[in-house]
């Protein structure tokens, strides 16, 4: 009888050991700038616009995006220069992560900071790229870019589906 050892995958298509994988091992203070940068699922929900009431703090999502947002690839297009571009584009980092709970609730970096584990559609877990798009996680075909919405219309364009 022989027996037949099937790996899981994890990363891009690393073939996994018996090593446990990164992010479930090590704190994201421990993790190196990229696995940090891994961590982002390329769902783009964070690059929603959203309302907050001044009042309440309550959270609004919109179907609308920042313009450096690729609505196909769920990335930015100057993810360098970002902040220097959109100068209220939060750079997410382990300190400004307890801040921000707007992020939505699939996100990694969020959902690793409360102690839970990845979504199956993860990249890291599943091994592809395309998995957040095919389970419907990321805002692809579902969102307009900021330049074609005027200020005073963005309640109009107000969704629950990030959440």
């Amino acid at each position: 009888m022989i027996r037949l050892r099937l790996a899981a995958r994890t990363g891009y298509g690393a073939p996994m050991t018996d090593q446990i994988p990164f992010w479930r091992r090590k704190t994201l203070q421990e993790m190196t700038k990229a696995e940090w940068e891994s961590l982002c699922d390329g769902c783009g929900k964070c690059c929603l616009i959203k309302l907050v009431d001044e009042d309440s703090g309550e959270v609004d999502y919109t179907d609308v995006v920042c313009h450096l947002l690729d609505t196909d690839t769920c990335r930015c297009t100057n993810y360098k220069k970002r902040n220097q571009l959109v100068p209220s584009c939060v750079i997410l980092s382990v300190d400004t992560l307890e801040h921000l709970p707007w992020m939505p609730t699939t996100c990694a970096y969020r959902l690793l900071h409360e102690g839970k584990d990845l979504a199956w559609w993860h990249p890291l877990v599943s091994g592809d790229r395309n998995t957040v798009h095919a389970a419907a996680a990321s805002v692809r075909h579902r969102v307009i870019p900021e330049n074609l919405v005027e200020d005073e219309d963005l309640e109009d364009h107000i969704v629950d589906w990030p959440k």
